[in-house]
Formats: C-alpha cells, sequence, structure tokens
C-alpha cells in the first residue's frame, strides 16, 4: 500500500510542475507527460489515453481563467477548434496500427519540430495570416499528428502561430481554448481500446488542474513572451534528447 501512495504521489508531483510549466505558455504538459511516464514504466497507450485526459484538465482550468478576465478572441480560435476535433481521434485510431517504436520516434521528432519553431522564430507580431482556411490546415494537420502520439498539439500550434506573427501571449490564449476540445476527442478514442488505470488516471488529473491553475496565473502577470517560449522549448529538447537515447 505504501509503495502506491509513493508511487502516485511522484506521478502527482511529476503532473503539477509539467503541467504548471506548460500552462504559462498556454499549452497543455501532455507532449512532456505521456514520454516522461513511459519511461517510469506506465504502458506506452496507457501514457498517452493519460496524456490528452491531463492536457484537458490543464487547460481547461486556464481557458477558464482566461474567459472571465477577456483576454481569449474565441473568434480566432474557433477554426483551429473545429479542426481538431475532426482529425485528433482518426489520429488516435490510427495509432492501434502503427508500431510503438516508430510512435515513439514521431513524437521524439515532434518535440525537437517543437521546441526548434519557438526558439528560432524570429518574426514580429502583426496578424498577416489569420484566415480560416489557415487555422483549419494548421489544427488538422496537427490534431492527427497528437492524436496519434497522445498530446494535445499545443506546444507545434503556438509554435506556428508565434511563426506566423501572432503575439505569444495571444496564441497561448487561443491554443489553450483549443486543447480540450482535442484532447477529450483523442482521450474517449483510446478508451476504446486501452485498460484505464482510473486511479492513476484521478491522481494526475487533479495534479494537473492545479498546475494548469497556477500556471495560467504565472502567464498572465509574470511572464513576458520570449520567457515563455524558451522555457518550454529547453523543457522539450531535453525530454526528445532522452527519448531518442532510449530508441537508438
Amino acid at each position: 500500500m505504501s509503495d502506491i501512495l509513493i508511487r502516485d504521489g511522484i506521478y502527482f508531483l511529476i503532473t503539477f510542475v509539467l503541467s504548471t510549466v506548460f500552462a504559462m505558455g498556454g499549452v497543455g504538459s501532455a507532449i512532456a507527460l505521456v514520454p516522461t511516464l513511459s519511461m517510469l514504466g506506465v504502458p506506452f497507450n496507457l501514457a498517452k489515453s493519460i496524456g490528452l485526459f491531463v492536457n484537458s484538465a490543464s487547460t481547461i482550468t486556464a481557458s477558464v481563467m482566461n474567459l472571465r478576465r477577456g483576454v481569449l478572441d474565441i473568434r480566432f480560435a474557433l477554426p483551429l477548434v473545429i479542426a481538431v476535433v475532426m482529425a485528433t481521434p482518426a489520429g488516435a485510431w490510427l495509432s492501434r496500427y502503427v508500431p510503438e517504436h516508430d510512435v515513439k520516434w514521431v513524437l521524439a521528432v515532434f518535440m525537437l519540430i517543437s521546441a526548434g519553431l519557438l526558439l528560432f522564430s524570429k518574426r514580429e507580431a502583426k496578424v498577416a495570416y489569420d484566415r480560416a482556411w489557415v487555422m483549419i490546415v494548421l489544427g488538422g494537420g496537427v490534431g492527427l499528428v497528437s492524436g496519434l502520439i497522445g498530446v494535445g498539439g499545443g506546444a507545434p500550434i503556438l509554435a506556428v502561430l508565434v511563426l506566423l506573427g501572432f503575439d505569444a501571449k495571444k496564441a497561448a490564449y487561443a491554443v489553450t481554448f483549443v486543447i480540450p476540445f482535442s484532447t477529450l476527442s483523442g482521450f474517449f478514442t483510446y478508451l476504446h481500446f486501452v485498460h484505464m488505470d482510473w486511479i492513476l488516471l484521478g491522481v494526475v488529473g487533479f495534479g494537473a488542474m492545479l498546475g494548469g491553475y497556477l500556471g495560467g496565473r504565472i502567464m498572465h502577470y509574470s511572464l513576458k513572451p520570449a520567457q515563455i517560449k524558451k522555457l518550454i522549448a529547453i523543457l522539450l529538447l531535453g525530454l526528445a534528447g532522452k527519448m531518442i537515447w532510449s530508441l537508438v
């Protein structure tokens, strides 16, 4: 019994810390939590399904805060929502037929690309690519890959929006709103073929909600966009390097 409590306490702390940090950038922590749980021995498909739920829990709390403060542009985020809701379940179902080793490589590359975009995009903020079809293509492509690897897709969407010239905070608020739609649709798809550990899900879900609330407050009141981008990129690079090391 004590071993189970210690295990759950460790998972709670890891989830809380990751959710706090990633909520500062307006993205869910699954892109970091999935490889971390997998490295700690959680079955990969279970880790992916939990990661999707965690992203929902952490970003829902942050989205509610953003709505109450009036900083969320729902009209801007709506095309992304439509696209990811359609594409993420398809990617989740596709994961049943792709070898686990290959999916882990996709996840590692996904993290590297996201980190690179966040670190090296230097465009000034200017809304020049806000056409609905651009948002739909972006959301659909990221949603398909996100469902496959069990993450919400917030980090690459945020990175691309920043690359297209959007202010990092405006993009982060929109992405925070989009993620729960993506992750919940993927999570319910995974439930069709994954044996869920409901206790573990509850522990990490609670940690994610607390982390999402704390991270959302820190983002709004304390951090500059450049600091948010660098912090998330550094974490993604470290996790990608660790995963690649375990694959080769």
